[in-house]
């Protein structure tokens, strides 16, 4: 592996900052951008490339990126601009509330370079030396709990927290899930290709690259990196494929406290729970995946204590290295950046700092974001365009000939149950715990995986928080959520030119409205119509509705399974199904609530299109993106969501609407004979 010393890190970082500047304000590009475009391409062909054809051109994928995308460069600029706002809240002597000054003071901490490089690893030593002094692997379980809140995240072996109860959203319940992986997916450990191959061994490497920047003389180094790979093999052979976690019915089984002992019967569950902070036993818990924890425990059982350690300071050190010395977060990017994605050059420093804050501090950033951001008129827009799109929704399941009447109706009862959440949460999240300090860096990142961790397993055993948000404010995305039965549209999200206010109705409701038609139809895609209006995981369908969906939706998959990802790589069309039907009703719904919003309005042609091809264009320009191949090959395996191309092409090619707004002639690609066209919703 290349290692950069300091003073080359440096002046690249220093570098690529001086190419960006905090903005004053957001940007504006159009909802429908003329610019982006290549008319010189046959829309009936290729409706993305005749939409996007000049996009790339205009935004090529910039050196730390493996991907971009209108998304994307959305994402990047709300980053300029909070960089702005978190740098004179950083100013010393600045007039701030409590808030204020805990975003202000942790992004100082994580811009002062000096700081962090003259620490090294002594923020992380207590916790190192804590694994060099376990003695026996019956204290591995208050160890292991220590570790686990201090990364963050589910890398040392398995994850545990709260989730709401799949027989009962109302109740909130304590979730072990499977975890233990430093590479992205299950397969990466069990196939046997050239392409994985390569990055197995280039993970092996990076593994032993990382043992040496501790201290362990090169050798030591790589027998301890292949120590790490054969647990984490183990384990990758007993977790569930990305395909199977899609299934709910397969990642609920619950058990008390007796039964979770069952399954690593060597393991002190109620001493882990004790130091997690959470109560000891638990009435119920939902193991996601029993045969992993069954495999984790006979692991353990044959580990050799040695290896315990060396994979749980792999774990513990990888988990933090962006947030100690340049040499770990080189090593660090070097690997999980240029090798898996394809990423150039590592992010300037400002933008990992900014990423952070909004990870640990979200609802506090989003509070400035929004007071500058997102007014009143806004939200109503997007709350009518909302209402709108539901009703077309309810139109749509009226209409529905191959659904009877008893499931249309409990269809009617879970859309009117769906909570639509706009802009922002109605009760900010109180971040007083949370100590910052500002000359601390490492400490501020692991006292916030603290808090987070700590603060979502005290909703085990407590009342459902319907009103919680799962996205910052700020956040350039949207989602559905099955068991709190709630879409949810960020304000980060409803900006230009995503929805734009200044242009005409017919490329907001091809793009805003396509996308609050995607969430939507998610609650009654392949896995969220397996959930009812409450959120509990429960068959409201007739056999006889269940099996008519089913066909319908197999007609999207076997579509989608004859696209091509990158190289020879199909689309996986059973990880994507759940998005691919909802960008289709998306579309279809967005359509539909468009129309009847202009019944009565006169429709004017625009930039030589009419008001209809200009609503397919303002939804292909939507997702006009690029993407490095590495990326493309991660994508293929975990990525639920099919590549930009097919998901604007493999939408219109099922719609009539969008044949005639183009008068598509028969024998073009994206025209299907009558009859063949995929619909669900």
């Amino acid at each position: 592996m290349k290692r950069l010393l300091l003073p080359t890190l440096l002046v690249a970082t220093l570098a690529q900052a001086a190419s960006e500047t905090p903005l004053e304000a957001l940007p504006y590009t159009p909802s429908l951008d003329v610019t982006a475009m290549d008319r010189s391409v046959d829309p009936c062909d290729d409706l993305y490339r005749f939409a996007c054809g000049a996009w790339s051109t205009a935004n090529p994928i910039p050196a730390d990126q493996s991907r971009w995308s209108v998304y994307a460069k959305m994402a990047n600029e709300n980053q300029r601009y909070l960089w702005g706002v978190l740098n004179k809240l950083g100013e010393p002597g600045a007039d701030r509330s409590e808030a204020q000054a805990k975003l202000g003071d942790y992004f100082a901490a994580c811009m002062d370079e000096g700081a962090v490089e003259a620490a090294g690893l002594k923020g992380l030593q207590p916790l190192l030396e804590r694994i060099d002094s376990l003695k026996d692997k019956r204290a591995l379980p208050a160890l292991l709990a220590e570790l686990q809140l201090a990364a963050g995240n589910d890398r040392l072996f398995f994850g545990f927290s709260s989730g709401q109860d799949f027989a009962d959203a109302t109740r909130q319940i304590a979730f072990a899930s499977a975890g233990g992986l430093g590479l992205p997916d299950r397969d990466y450990y069990l196939k046997g290709d050239g392409k994985t191959l390569k990055i197995r061994a280039a993970y092996e490497a990076h593994v032993a690259q990382v043992f040496e920047l501790l201290g362990d003389a090169p050798a030591i180094a790589r027998t301890a990196a292949r120590s790490v790979l054969a647990t984490e093999t183990v384990l990758a052979r007993a977790s569930l494929s990305k395909v199977d976690k899609r299934d709910p019915y397969k990642t609920f089984h619950v058990v008390d406290a007796r039964g979770l002992k069952a399954l690593m019967p060597d393991f002190d569950w109620a001493t882990y729970q004790a130091a997690l902070g959470t109560t000891p036993w638990h009435a119920r818990y939902n193991v996601t995946e029993p045969a992993f924890f069954k495999a984790l425990g006979a692991r353990l059982r044959v580990m050799g204590l040695a290896d315990v350690k060396t994979y749980l300071r792999w774990h513990l050190v990888s988990s933090l290295a962006p947030a100690l010395d340049s040499r770990l977060v080189q090593a660090n990017f070097d690997f999980y950046g240029q090798t898996l994605h394809g990423t150039p050059q590592l992010k300037a420093r400002w933008k990992r700092c900014v990423q952070l804050v909004d990870l640990q501090l979200g609802e506090a950033l989003g509070q400035e974001f929004v007071a500058r951001n997102f007014t009143p008129d806004l939200k109503a827009a997007t709350v009518q365009m909302t209402d709108e799109i539901e009703a077309a929704m309810a139109r749509s399941i009226d209409s529905l000939a191959w659904m009877s009447a008893e499931t249309k109706a409990r269809a009617h009862a879970k859309l009117k149950a769906i909570v639509n959440k706009v802009g922002y949460p109605e009760r900010w999240r109180d971040y007083a715990a949370l100590a910052v300090q500002r000359g601390d860096f490492l400490g501020n990142v692991m006292r916030g995986n603290v808090f987070e961790a700590k603060r979502r397993l005290a909703k085990i055993g407590q009342p459902l928080d319907r009103g919680e948000w799962g996205m910052t404010p700020q956040t350039v995305n949207a989602y559905y959520d099955a068991q709190m039965n709630d879409i949810n549209f960020p304000a980060g999200v409803l900006q230009a030119p995503l929805y734009d206010p200044r242009l005409d109705e017919a490329p907001n409701y091809g793009n805003t409205g396509a996308t609050i038609g995607h969430e939507l139809t998610h609650g009654f895609d392949d896995e969220g119509r397996q959930f009812d209006a409450q959120g509990n995981l429960k068959n409201w369908w007739t056999k006889k509705d269940g099996q008519a969906f089913e066909q319908r939706a197999a007609c999207v998959a076997d579509q989608y399974a004859t696209y091509t990802v990158v190289d020879d790589i199909k689309i996986n069309s059973r990880l994507t199904l759940g998005e691919d039907l909802a960008d289709l009703g998306g579309l279809i719904l967005a359509w539909e609530a468009w129309k009847v919003h202009m019944t009565g309005k006169t429709l004017e042609n625009r930039d030589g299109m009419t008001p209809e091809q200009r609503f397919f264009v303002g939804f292909a320009q939507w997702d006009c993106a690029d993407a490095r191949p590495e990326a493309l090959r991660v994508q293929a395996k975990v990525d639920p969501h099919s590549p930009p191309r097919w998901r604007i092409n493999g939408v219109v090619v099922n719609m009539p609407e969008f044949e005639q707004a183009f008068s598509c002639k028969p024998g073009a690609k994206l025209v299907k004979p009558a009859g063949r066209h995929c619909k669900v919703w």
